[in-house]
């Protein structure tokens, strides 16, 4: 049975399925679509001609624009057909056609998206994605199956993220990027394919790091990806003497603790055919 609380705001033009939840002071606008299995939070904002369908709870403060579908079955082939999830937390806003598939049979069954994640025009999340918090998608961005992008990454305008790939915690991926392998936290990526063209150092220190703690993050990322082999070097940085601490630990953990099949992003002079 369809709960509405008595607070909420819905066009009379807009279709609402018997079985969906609407929080306190929710607003559905004009011509909108919201699914039998769809939980919208307090304060949840449809605007005209915005999709919420599948079994998608959509937290509170978020809002949706038009034409954006969230809670869309998977793309993928593989898929049975069976009911699949999708999970957003709180204030995040999904510009105009935005799509944000549910998760898919074959691959655990849920998308998890964080909360205060803005994702731009035309930018598309997949069955199965981990999307951290404070999380920016650009327009046009495209992110596989599979995939993992954890908080305060920024994905500017265009740039693909092949599935199964990890970018890692405030990584800057520029635009038009095609990243196919791991991306370290605090990265800087750019072109395609894609290589390493240093630390997002200005993100660090918007963030509040201290000067010395990003000069220490540096000095890791020059010694993981000197000579040698990076998981190598990066086990050395972990085992030897004066450990790194901060951001640099947080890199070397990354490298040597992640569950992952994919090679990592390198440095740009050894980009071709690297494997890590």
């Amino acid at each position: 049975m369809t709960r509405i609380s008595s607070s909420a705001k819905i066009d009379r033009t807009a279709i609402v399925e018997d079985g969906a939840v609407i929080g306190e002071h929710a607003e559905i606008g004009a011509f909108c679509y919201v699914g039998a299995n769809v939980v919208l939070g307090s304060n949840v904002k449809l605007l005209h001609h915005a999709v919420v369908e599948g079994v998608t709870r959509l937290g509170d403060g978020c809002q949706v624009f038009p034409m954006a579908v969230i809670g869309g079955a998977p793309q993928s082939i593989r898929h049975d057909g069976s009911e699949t999830r999708l999970e957003i937390g709180a204030n995040c806003v999904f510009r105009e056609g935005v799509t944000v598939n549910t998760g898919s049979s074959h691959g655990g069954g849920e998308t998890i998206v964080g909360h205060d994640n803005l994702f731009l025009a035309n930018s598309h999340v997949g069955h199965d994605c981990r999307i951290g918090n404070h999380v920016i998608l650009s327009n046009n961005v495209m992110i596989g199956g599979h995939a993992t992008v954890h908080d305060r990454a920024i994905l500017s305008g265009g740039a693909a993220i092949h599935q199964f790939v990890q970018i890692g915690r405030q990584a800057f991926i520029g635009g038009l990027a095609g990243v196919v392998n791991d991306v370290i936290p605090y990265a800087m990526v750019v072109d395609n394919p894609a290589f390493m063209g240093g630390l997002n150092v200005v993100g660090m220190q918007r963030a509040g790091m201290s000067k010395s703690e990003v000069h220490a993050a540096r000095k890791a990322y020059q010694a993981i990806f000197a000579a040698g082999t990076v998981v190598q070097n990066a086990q050395a940085l972990r085992s030897g003497p004066g450990a790194p601490e901060g951001a640099a630990r947080e890199i070397v953990d990354f490298i040597l603790d992640r569950e992952s099949e994919r090679a990592l992003t390198t440095p740009g002079s050894r980009r071709r055919g690297s494997q890590a």
